[in-house]
């Protein structure tokens, strides 16, 4: 059973590193189809925030490529430099995106809400997990290795939470992308794309951590037997 997971651990692997290409190349591709409204990444957020009374929240510029994110301790929308001064179709659905997050915020969203409060636990469990773990595979010691995969859990449980959130804040994106008038009905194909490559990254690297759970329970359970 452990070597069918293990396999199944590699192939999840494959996909995660594929999804992270994928992303990259999608974005790269519509980035250079500038969307018809002519606004930028910050434009179209500014818009976007300002629209639903979301007139406190900052639209900010960060460095790197694909670094952006909803910061909801300080409340800001931070965009990498990509986002924040193109007017591309990859740039305004990106943008929309993390807005999607801010009123996910205001609207007290469900899932977002849980993520925030499992947050401070599960930064904790990412810490010890693998400690627990190795230890408990090197003096095979079951106690140690149930409490690394108690805590193990923990951190796959708030990943499987972050995906209703980033599909909540891509459906808000696409929504308001089209009603608000920021993109053509021609133009919905791209950030449909854009959005849904991002969007898997989240569940391929959700189906990791599933599979290494999964493994780990393989473990523990067949060294208990012994």
């Amino acid at each position: 059973m452990s070597s069918v997971l293990y396999l199944l651990i590699i192939v999840a692997f494959g996909l995660s590193v594929w999804a992270q290409f994928k992303v990259k190349g999608t974005f790269n591709k519509w980035s250079e189809s500038p969307a018809f409204s002519g606004m930028t990444g910050a434009e179209v957020a500014r818009r976007i925030l300002d629209a639903n009374g979301l007139h406190d929240v900052p639209v900010e510029p960060v460095p790197g490529k694909l670094t952006d994110h909803y910061d909801p301790v300080a409340r800001a929308v931070r965009l990498s430099e990509s986002v924040y001064y193109s007017n591309s179709i990859a740039a305004v659905s990106v943008a929309a995106h993390e807005c999607g997050h801010a009123l996910q915020h205001r609207d007290a969203y469900g899932f977002l809400v849980l993520r925030h409060k499992m947050f401070p636990v599960v930064n904790f469990a990412s810490g010890v997990a693998p400690l627990l773990l190795l230890a408990g595979f090197l003096f095979q010691a079951l106690n140690l290795l149930a409490l690394g995969i108690l805590f193990f859990s923990a951190a796959v449980a708030f990943q499987v939470v972050t995906l209703p959130v980033e599909f909540n804040a891509s459906n808000r994106a696409k929504d308001i992308l089209v009603r608000q008038g920021f993109i053509r009905n021609t133009e919905e194909r791209g950030v449909s794309k854009v959005l849904n490559a991002a969007a898997f990254t989240y569940v391929a690297a959700t189906l990791v951590a599933v599979m290494q759970l999964l493994y780990y329970i393989s473990i523990f359970f067949g060294q208990s037997d012994e």
